[in-house]
C-alpha cells in the first residue's frame, strides 16, 4: 500500500517511560488499532501464527504482515470450535477474528503442533479468505531442505500475489529483506543492552518495544527502535543487586506483561526466547542473488533454536546452556504455556541439562490471559533468596 500515513507516530516527543507505556498499551489492546487504521486506508492484511514467518514476502507486496499472538480475552466465541484441553493462544487467536477485533485478507499457520496444524482448517471454515499452512522443513539437516523451503516460499508468494492483485518482483523482495535486516540488527542491539546493561531497560519494556513490530509497518518500527535504543543507552538508571536470569519458554504463546514485570522486580532478565520469530534469523540475509533462496538459506543456516524446529546441529539443551553462558546468567526460568505440548516436553530435557551443568532453575507455567501474578512473585523471590543465602 503506497501512502504517507503513519500508523504509529504518537510516540514522537515523548519521554522514554511514556514511549514504553504507549507500546504496552498497544501490545495489550485486543482491538489492534494500527491494523484497523491500515484497513481503513485501503490496505490489506496477512495474519500469521507463531513462531517464524517470512514477513518480507508480504511486505514486498505492499500488504501488512501481522503476528497473531492471541489476546487478553476469554476466548468465548471460539469455545464451540475447539476441545477443552488446548493452549490459550489457539483459542484467543481465533476469537479475535470471530469477534472482528481484527480483520484479515489471508491467514497462515504452521504445523508446529497438532493444535496449530488444525487451526488453518478451522479458521478456513469460518472466513471467506484463504487460510493455509506454511510447511517449514521438519528435517533441516537434509541437503534438499533449502530447495524445498524456497519452493514453499514461492508457493506462499503466489497466494500473497493473489491477495495483492499483482506480481511481486525480486527487487521488491530484496528491498524488504534490507528493511528487515535493519530491524533484526536493532533487535540484536536491544538484546546486547539486556545482556550488558540490563538495568537500563526492564524486561516488560524491552518486550513491548519489540512486540510492536508485529502489527505496524516495519519501516515505522525501525524508526521507533532507532530512536528508543539511543535514548536507552543515554539512560542514567543505576545498577541494582539483582540476579541475572534467562527466561526459556516464550517461543509461541507469550507471557503477559505483568508476568514479566513480576520477574523484573527481583531479577534482571538478560536473555530469553520471547517473540523469537521476530529475530529467528540471526544474521543479515544477503541482498544479492535470488532473494527467496537467500531467505530459505537463512532459515536453515542462520537461525536460532526452538522446540518446534528439530535441527540436529542445534541441540536445544546445548543452545540453552550457551545462552546462559553468553549472557553470564546465574539462573534460568524454564517456563511453558499451559497445555503447550512442545513447551512442556522441553521442560524435562532443559531441567535435566541444567541439573547436570549445576545451573539453578525455576519451573513455571503461564497463560497469556491470566491476571494474577502474586504467586509467581512470591515463588521467584523465595527462589532467589534461597540461592543468595545458601
Amino acid at each position: 500500500m503506497k501512502n504517507n500515513i503513519k500508523f504509529l507516530d504518537d510516540w514522537k516527543g515523548l519521554t522514554l517511560d511514556e514511549i514504553f507505556n504507549l507500546c504496552k498499551d498497544y501490545v495489550e489492546d485486543p482491538e489492534y488499532p494500527t491494523v484497523k487504521k491500515w484497513r481503513e486506508n485501503g490496505g490489506k492484511v496477512v495474519g500469521h501464527f507463531q513462531v517464524y514467518f517470512p514477513e518480507e514476502i508480504v511486505h514486498a507486496a505492499g500488504l501488512l504482515p501481522v503476528k497473531i499472538c492471541g489476546a487478553q480475552s476469554e476466548g468465548m466465541e471460539s469455545e464451540a470450535h475447539f476441545g477443552s484441553y488446548l493452549c490459550s493462544i489457539i483459542k484467543t487467536s481465533l476469537d479475535i477474528a470471530l469477534t472482528k477485533s481484527i480483520e484479515l485478507d489471508m491467514f497462515v499457520t504452521h504445523p508446529i503442533c497438532d493444535a496449530a496444524r488444525n487451526l488453518g482448517a478451522i479458521w478456513g471454515r469460518n472466513f471467506p479468505y484463504k487460510c493455509q499452512i506454511l510447511y517449514l522443513p521438519q528435517n533441516p539437516n537434509s541437503k534438499l531442505s533449502i530447495d524445498y523451503l524456497a519452493d514453499e516460499y514461492n508457493r506462499l508468494k503466489r497466494d500473497i500475489e493473489s491477495v495483492a492483485g499483482r506480481e511481486i518482483t525480486d527487487a521488491e523482495i530484496t528491498n524488504s529483506v534490507e528493511i528487515y535486516n535493519q530491524s533484526r540488527s536493532m533487535m540484536r542491539e536491544l538484546y546486547d543492552i539486556k545482556r550488558e546493561t540490563p538495568w537500563l531497560i526492564e524486561a516488560q519494556d524491552a518486550y513491548a518495544l519489540m512486540a510492536v513490530a508485529g502489527f505496524i509497518p516495519r519501516e515505522e518500527h525501525n524508526e521507533l527502535m532507532s530512536t528508543v535504543l539511543a535514548m536507552v543507552r543515554r539512560g542514567s538508571a543505576k545498577k541494582q543487586d539483582k540476579m541475572r536470569i534467562v527466561f526459556e519458554g516464550g517461543f509461541c504463546e507469550q507471557p503477559p506483561l505483568d508476568f514479566l514485570h513480576a520477574i523484573s522486580r527481583s531479577c534482571y532478565l538478560v536473555d530469553d526466547d520471547l517473540m523469537i520469530g521476530l529475530r529467528y534469523i540471526t544474521e543479515d540475509i544477503p541482498l544479492s542473488g535470488d532473494p527467496i533462496h537467500n531467505m530459505a538459506d537463512a532459515y536453515i543456516e542462520k537461525s536460532s533454536y526452538s522446540p518446534v524446529q528439530h535441527d540436529l546441529r542445534k541441540p536445544k539443551e546445548e543452545m540453552l546452556l550457551r545462552r546462559v553462558r553468553d549472557s553470564n546468567a546465574e539462573a534460568v526460568i524454564v517456563s511453558a504455556a499451559k497445555m503447550c505440548e512442545p513447551g512442556l516436553e522441553e521442560q524435562v530435557a532443559y531441567s535435566k541439562a541444567l541439573d547436570e551443568a549445576g545451573i539453578p532453575h525455576f519451573i513455571s507455567e503461564f497463560e497469556e490471559n491470566q491476571t494474577t501474578f502474586d504467586y509467581i512473585s512470591i515463588q521467584l523471590e523465595t527462589f532467589v533468596e534461597n540461592l543468595l543465602f545458601a
